[in-house]
């Protein structure tokens, strides 16, 4: 007995622990976010102190500085992520479901293209992409969702179908029966059935697409369209002089909303995640 609690008692401490490594770039970013610039380079770990504080003045600054407007970078990165994810939801989930009910060879190959395409590299086709984009006139915001769904779809897809395998074939059944057609049949019988796999499908997308910086950089007019993480990155001034309290203060407002939500749908990750890969 007492062996077992020294267990449960060292694995506490050890994810303690863990919790503590992951968080600590968090807290020192939230730290420097409200220093002096010249603090944060003398004295990164240090805790701000009445001469060192700066209060909400990096913040505003931040948002204030440079041609670009900083609320614009918002909206570009909200529509981008909201496109993109809904996009990836509804079009894989579909895709999903014609793969798991016709099991034909031409759904298992698109199956298999869907799952190889999670292990290839994004370094091994960025440059052909951004040349390919730029061609198609998919360097806006409003398309650039088209090449964000083809990067997200292996995952979602995968995930997408070992859930379906396991709904039972007879529901759908009884729906035909009923007189409905396939695309009434997904929307109002299957569709609300993946709410665990669409709920993890769609934190885990708008984590990716809100943090993502290469992509956007590779494919947007920059001239024309930023994201949160471009903005942050064009945030510096003549000779490359760089306000890095006013970086860390952007950082600190890029990263609140996605931990918010991450922490709003976290219970329904893991159980999206192990229904979606057990079930396949």
């Amino acid at each position: 007995m007492k062996r077992i609690k020294a267990q449960k008692s060292f694995q506490t401490g050890f994810f303690i622990l863990v919790c503590i490594l992951y968080m600590l770039p968090i807290f020192i970013v939230l730290m420097n976010s409200f220093k002096t610039n010249s603090s944060i380079n003398t004295n990164t770990f240090a805790f701000p102190s009445a001469e060192t504080f700066t209060g909400l003045s990096n913040f505003i600054y931040g948002i204030r500085v440079g041609e670009y407007p900083f609320l614009q970078s918002v909206a570009y990165s909200l529509l981008i992520t909201i496109t993109s994810a809904v996009l990836i939801l509804v079009c894989t989930s579909m895709a999903a479901w014609y793969i798991s009910r016709v099991g034909s060879l031409f759904a298992r190959i698109v199956y298999y293209i869907c799952v190889f395409s999670m292990v290839v590299p994004f370094q091994m086709v960025m440059f052909t992409l951004a040349k390919t984009a730029n061609t198609l006139h998919l360097d806006t915001p409003f398309t650039i969702p088209i090449i964000y769904l083809g990067f997200g779809a292996g995952l979602a897809v995968f995930m997408f179908a070992g859930f379906l395998k396991g709904i039972p074939l007879e529901i759908e059944e009884a729906a035909a029966i009923d007189g409905c057609g396939p695309i009434r049949t997904f929307f109002l019988i299957v569709f609300p059935m993946l709410k665990p796999v669409l709920i993890s499908v769609g934190v885990l997308e708008i984590m990716w697409i809100w943090n993502d910086y290469l992509l956007p950089y590779l494919v947007l007019d920059r001239t024309k369209y930023k994201t949160i993480p471009i903005h942050i990155q064009y945030l510096q001034g003549s000779y490359g002089h760089v306000d890095l309290g006013a970086v860390m203060a952007l950082i600190i407002i890029s990263i609140v909303p996605i931990i918010v939500f991450y922490l709003t749908a976290q219970k329904y990750i893991i159980k999206g995640v192990v229904e979606g890969a057990v079930k396949g």
